[in-house]
């Protein structure tokens, strides 16, 4: 006998607020942009690794992919490219892999603070608050992640009888 489970997501209303820096489909600044945030700049500048680490930390990945380059050295950096075409495509920020690929090959440690300060300049820009259905017992929750997507989903359960 199968039986089919359905799952179901609701979601309630929500407003999205964003700051009026944050380019819609732009990086927040640009590769050689690295004096727009001076701690960014001298964390890259005196310790890349740590930066690296960090940005990757903050972006949801593993703490220590970036030491992975370590292993390869040289011009090709594929823990960069991977990270930075990652983030474009997660923001829908406009460009393409041939752009991402001269980028980290001419300009490594630069493209690691541009994505340092992307991330920081979306979590400072971009709040999704909830609003309570009952105010009495929920208060509103402010997230500063993006939306993710939402599945509807069958899964077929089967019985062994």
């Amino acid at each position: 006998m199968i039986m089919m489970a359905h799952s179901v997501v609701s979601v309630q209303p929500a407003m999205v607020v964003t700051s009026e820096s944050a380019k819609i489909g732009q990086w927040s600044s640009g590769v050689c942009d690295c004096c727009e945030d001076m701690s960014v700049c001298c964390f890259g500048f005196w310790c890349p690794y740590c930066l690296m680490c960090r940005t990757s930390e903050n972006f949801g990945e593993c703490l220590c992919l970036p030491l992975l380059e370590i292993c390869f050295g040289g011009m090709l950096h594929p823990i960069t490219l991977a990270m930075r075409s990652t983030m474009r495509e997660r923001y829908n920020i406009k460009g393409s892999i041939q752009d991402d690929c001269c980028v980290v090959t001419c300009c490594t440690l630069c493209v690691w603070c541009q994505m340092a300060r992307e991330l920081k300049t979306r979590r400072r820009s971009l709040v999704v608050i909830n609003p309570a259905i009952n105010p009495a017992h929920q208060q509103p929750q402010a997230f500063n992640q993006p939306n993710q997507p939402i599945y509807h989903s069958q899964i077929p359960m089967h019985s062994p009888y």
